[in-house]
């Protein structure tokens, strides 16, 4: 027995060596993801704001194709307009450049509650979410421009002018981008939900019918425009990556089970 002697502190517990950490352990472990995801998103900010005018020129381009025979320009219905897109363009462009950042802050949180294998294929999911979101989000950039012209078509052409306020139209264009990089996310979502044991493989094959219900009316309520077309641009990937995600989320389980 150790023996402590008049007037010495008693040495400081040791951590325990069998790597699990204590709730304010990982609290201060989340905030310090937090602050670094954050920092990278104010980053991101700064650039985007560095190079404002050419990002939104470029994001002004499906606009500018439905008025060809026109001056490419937005209608102004307030003294702060501008400077609202200019914050809310570096606003947005600062989140999806930090989004590796971000992805990788995740994923070093939850690394220590993974098995062996899992954490070997982080690296890679979240490549593959990052490609996936890059992907949905060009789709929907190379989309917007007929989404624009079938929503121009609604109504009497006679009483509306194409004029649109460039608030609103980022605002328009941000969501269409976004919703679009979500639905490409489905396969990513679908493998998580089958290694945590949520949702069972058998279960989702079982259910491929009531899944391609499901992919045609989400992409009916992402796609603003509803016709044929455009429904399908969106609804044969979202299926596609069903499938793929069945392979990928059968391989992942049964590789988990083996280890267990």
């Amino acid at each position: 027995m150790m023996k402590f002697l008049p007037g010495r502190r008693a040495p400081k517990a040791e951590k325990p060596s069998n790597g699990e950490m204590s709730l304010l352990d990982h609290l201060a472990e989340l905030r310090t993801r937090i602050i670094r995801s954050l920092l990278a998103v104010l980053g991101g900010a700064i650039v985007v704001y560095a190079f404002n005018s050419r990002i939104f020129d470029f994001l002004a381009e499906p606009y500018c194709q439905i008025r060809p025979s026109e001056d490419c320009v937005f209608l102004a219905t307030g003294p702060l307009d501008q400077f609202s897109v200019a914050l809310s363009l570096a606003g947005y462009g600062g989140l999806l450049l930090a989004l590796p950042v971000i992805f990788y802050q995740m994923g070093r949180f939850v690394m220590p509650g993974l098995y062996s294998h899992e954490k070997r294929v982080l690296a890679p999911f979240i490549a593959v979410s990052i490609v996936l979101l890059a992907m949905g989000m060009t789709v929907a950039y190379l989309f917007l421009p007929r989404a624009l012209e079938v929503l121009a078509t609604f109504g009497s052409e006679e009483k509306f002018e194409q004029f649109f306020s460039a608030p609103v139209y980022l605002s328009f264009f941000m969501k269409m981008m976004l919703a679009f990089g979500l639905a490409f996310e489905l396969p990513l979502v679908l493998v998580f939900l089958q290694m945590v044991g949520i949702v069972q493989t058998a279960t989702l094959r079982k259910n491929r019918r009531i899944a391609v219900v499901a992919v045609v009316i989400l992409a009916a309520i992402i796609t603003p425009t509803g016709d044929p077309f455009t429904l399908l641009i969106l609804a044969v990937p979202m299926y596609m990556f069903y499938e793929i995600a069945l392979i990928i989320g059968s391989r992942m389980t049964k590789n988990r089970l083996d280890v267990a």
